[in-house]
């Protein structure tokens, strides 16, 4: 049996196929469960709550702010060290060290406040998770 050309009429209906697949994937995951979670930081980030201590870094080392072990951490003026994920809620890439309290992720561009992880430019449009941190004799523990 000979194989028929492709018409034009068939492509566009082939690429209108596609472009409704595309448009209901989307609807349906911004609009799912875990796009709705109450701590979107597990579901965005592939981790939950600590359940051991694990130190993250040298206060000494924090400066104006470092990116480790998937955490944001920096320090205010009072000395207090915060801890926010360092996995951007867009896509799930990895944020750049703080600068001038902002931390830029490198994929798209989403900007966030470092200390709070609130969303200061998207694409992204959830803050990234607060990490608890705190200081055990000179280092900076996650748990």
């Amino acid at each position: 049996m000979p194989v028929q050309p492709m018409t034009r009429r068939s492509a566009l209906s082939g690429a209108a196929v596609v472009a409704a697949g595309a448009v209901a994937g989307y609807l349906l995951g911004r609009n799912s469960a875990a796009a709705r979670a109450a701590s979107p930081g597990t579901a965005a980030n592939a981790y939950g709550p600590a359940t051991r201590a694990v130190a993250l870094a040298r206060v000494a080392d924090i400066g104006a702010g470092v990116v480790t072990h998937g955490v944001v951490l920096t320090r205010d003026a009072g000395g207090t060290v915060h801890g926010v994920s360092a996995t951007c809620t867009h896509q799930g890439c990895t944020v750049g060290a703080p600068h001038n309290g902002v931390v830029t992720c490198p994929c798209h561009g989403s900007r966030f406040e470092a200390a709070t992880g609130r969303v200061l430019r998207g694409p992204a449009t959830r803050a990234l998770p607060a990490v608890p941190v705190h200081v055990q004799g000179d280092q900076v523990v996650r748990g």
